[in-house]
């Protein structure tokens, strides 16, 4: 009898334990899921900031595109307009130096229109 109340009592303890257990891991469970949860709301606002920078960086990119897009344009600008007063430069120089062959031929008459009056004077007209 007592061989059967120490049977029935490690059954009835055996049974507690597996509901306990059950319990147990069910709290554990419930716990592992709501920790997650709060783990995967931090993740997503990280997921969310990155989202948004991202953007930001994309934006700030295409930004950055069109003003090398500009400078380039610039930069081609600059280039014609340097050629194109090289040229200038050019045509002025040579104009210069044609200017200069005729005010030495200028200078030239007139140091010979002075001598002749020089000489008019000495002869007494």
């Amino acid at each position: 009898m007592e061989s059967d109340h120490l049977v029935m009592t490690m059954v009835e303890f055996s049974s507690k334990a597996l509901i306990l257990g059950h319990r147990v891991g069910s709290l554990y469970r419930r716990k592992l899921k709501e920790g997650n949860h709060e783990k995967l709301e931090e993740l997503q606002g990280k997921v969310d900031k990155f989202a948004k920078e991202k953007a930001t960086w994309k934006k700030e990119r295409e930004e950055w595109k069109e003003e090398k897009k500009r400078l380039g344009n610039w930069k081609v600008r600059c280039l014609d307009s340097e050629e194109k007063l090289k040229g200038k430069i050019a045509d002025l120089e040579a104009d210069y130096d044609e200017l200069k062959e005729k005010h030495e031929w200028v200078e030239v008459e007139l140091e010979d229109l002075k001598s002749c009056i020089i000489q008019k004077h000495i002869n007494g007209f």
